[in-house]
């Protein structure tokens, strides 16, 4: 017996193809139905503000001020009176500098003109007369002596710190100060590694003498000086 259905006629070969037709279809009516907008055709609205007015009071009218007019200028005087200046008015004399012949002139060599001395810092080294030590008065090299003179006083009145002796504290301090003109020691500084070396340096130098001061020309002069202390511990 011969089947009736023709093998040709597949119904489910092409449906694949018919379902992505049919709902790309329903997608696209859904959107529309969402996007669908509805307007009124009628044009029935007042596009004119809703408001009150609430002026009811009349405002009145200015009026125009008229500003009166200027006032007219003063008459002159038909006579113009001429006052005299009856007050006298003293004169003022101007004396002349000039000087007549018969006043003496002082001649350029009879003024004499003082000189105001200047302080002035004479270094140690080129000054004319040295500061003389108490004891160096009768030296014949009063420079050498000044020299041997300080060293002594140093090692006599030196006294190494105890606290710089506990840190282990050690070195050199120059010391420069200036021998005034009265003979007294002032502007005393000091340059070391501590500030105990400094004060003991400090205190050495405050405990010199009062000297001849230093003289330069034959006047008294300051004559700056500096000496190193060197502190060296056994």
């Amino acid at each position: 017996m011969e089947p009736k259905k023709n093998p040709k006629a597949d119904l489910t070969r092409n449906s694949g193809l018919y379902f992505v037709i049919g709902l790309a279809l329903v997608m696209l009516l859904t959107w529309r139905a969402l996007e669908w907008k509805k307007y009124d055709k009628g044009d029935n609205y007042d596009i004119s503000l809703n408001v009150e007015d609430q002026l009811d009071e009349e405002v009145p009218m200015t009026e125009q001020i008229k500003t009166p007019p200027p006032p007219p200028p003063p008459a002159a005087p038909e006579v113009i009176e001429v006052v005299e200046d009856e007050e006298e008015v003293e004169e003022t004399v101007i004396e002349s500098t000039e000087t007549s012949q018969e006043e003496e002139v002082a001649e350029v060599e009879d003024i004499q003109v003082e000189e105001e001395p200047e302080d002035i810092d004479v270094p140690f080294a080129v000054i004319e007369d040295v500061p003389i030590f108490p004891g160096c008065e009768n030296a014949k090299d009063k420079r050498a002596c000044f020299n041997e003179m300080m060293q002594k006083h140093i090692r006599k009145n030196f006294r190494y710190p105890e606290i710089a002796q506990e840190m282990g504290v050690q070195g050199r301090v120059s010391v420069m100060f200036t021998i005034q003109k009265d003979g007294s020691i002032g502007n005393i500084r000091m340059r070391g590694p501590d500030k105990n070396l400094e004060a003991e340096a400090k205190r050495i130098i405050e405990k010199l003498p009062k000297m001849t001061p230093g003289k330069q020309r034959g006047r008294a002069v300051r004559v700056p000086f500096s000496i190193p202390i060197t502190f060296k511990l056994q």
